[in-house]
């Protein structure tokens, strides 16, 4: 029911995203969109080029007096930091696209293929992902993020509601929601840039108020599971991924991690009533990550990204020199020593495409006014 494309290059003019199928009527503001775009930038850790950004979005089309009207949304993001390097590359950078991408379009120029794989072009998923993120809150769908882990630091997550944990990490500038965890995530990074080297970790996406139903058992591509993985898997330097503690869950037995269900009667009190409608379900735990055979079961889903090290470091590694076949070592180029926060703000968007185009799905319609009608 919604795609979205993109276009550009990290030092190209600009980016571009086309967002389709999005419903007519929907409020939409530039400002709604540039939040997240700023969210996206900030973050310890970020680099240099981070100081020269400034990223706003300019809606060239499908939004009339502040609503969408049908057609497809086109956003433009300038470039601003485009004043990299333009010689040509012929050493390819380990853990980077430069090798597997140009034998693969047959290119002798890796900065080619560097340029469209640039963790640059997530601001234009940011910006889809607002659009998509709007959508939502029109349904009482939130969406947010925290960060576990940076750097082999581990957060310990105070037992608060997700929301909150989401809005303390808004607060801080690694996205923690532990304060000492924070400060040592700043002095691991702090680390990692003195010695010419890099860090990765661990974020969290979560969304509240996402209903039953979203995603299907029935064949394996409509499975919500598979969407949100494949969607979180796109993001560059996200390695590996998990829907609640599923690793966890692994090394338990069944009796400890399957949620089990309870009934409650509409004035509240216990009830063995085995109809639906005089009942509500309710868990109380979510060891599912709100998710079961492929279908949202109502509870909050938590997803859990590993985003391996930035592979742009100032100490060299070892490569070979594509031109001559002779041993080289990488030259550095301006980069982050930790993107783990802003990669959070990528996986938010991510998150809020995925459940949007299902519960789009799921509801069908043209216009805010139909789409609400099937939702009451």
């Amino acid at each position: 029911m919604l795609r979205f494309l993109t276009a550009g290059e990290s030092h190209g003019p600009c980016l571009i995203v086309i967002v389709e199928g999005m419903p007519c009527g929907l409020p939409l503001s530039p400002e709604e969109l540039n939040r997240d775009l700023r969210r996206r930038q900030r973050g310890y850790g970020r680099g240099g080029r981070m100081q020269l950004e400034n990223d706003e979005v300019d809606v060239l089309s499908g939004v009339d007096s502040g609503r969408t009207n049908g057609a497809p949304i086109a956003l433009r993001i300038e470039n601003a930091g485009r004043d990299g390097p333009r010689e040509r590359w012929s050493v390819p950078r380990p853990g980077h696209a430069d090798l597997a991408g140009a034998v693969k379009y047959g290119l002798d120029d890796l900065r080619l293929v560097a340029e469209r794989a640039s963790a640059r072009e997530t601001a234009a998923r940011v910006a889809a992902g607002a659009v998509a993120r709007r959508f939502l809150l029109e349904f009482d769908v939130l969406v947010g993020s925290y960060v576990a882990e940076i750097g082999g630091v581990v957060a310990g997550i105070p037992d608060l509601p997700l929301a909150q944990l989401c809005e303390l990490a808004e607060d801080s500038d690694v996205r923690c929601p532990n304060h000492q965890a924070a400060q040592a995530m700043r002095e691991r990074i702090d680390a990692a840039r003195a010695a010419g080297d890099s860090v990765g970790g661990v974020f969290v996406v979560v969304a509240s108020g996402v209903p039953v139903g979203l995603g299907s058992h029935v064949h394996w591509d409509r499975r919500l599971d598979g969407r949100l993985a494949q969607a979180l898997m796109s993001i560059p330097a996200v390695k590996g991924m998990e829907i609640g503690p599923a690793f966890e869950n692994a090394r338990l037995p069944g009796t400890h991690v399957h949620d089990e269900i309870f009934a409650e009667s509409a004035h509240g009190a216990s009830s063995g009533e085995p109809s639906l409608s005089k009942v509500r379900i309710l868990r109380r735990t979510n060891r599912a990550g709100g998710i079961e055979g492929g279908i949202s079961n109502g509870e909050p889903i938590v997803l859990r990204a590993a985003m391996k090290p930035i592979p742009t470091t100032v100490t060299p590694l070892r490569s070979v020199d594509l031109a001559s076949g002779e041993p080289a070592l990488t030259k550095y180029v301006r980069s982050d020593v930790c993107a783990v926060p802003a990669a959070a703000v990528v996986g938010e968007a991510m998150l809020a495409w995925v459940l949007a185009d299902a519960l789009l799905e799921k509801l069908g319609g043209d216009s805010m006014q139909e789409i609400k009608a099937r939702w009451r």
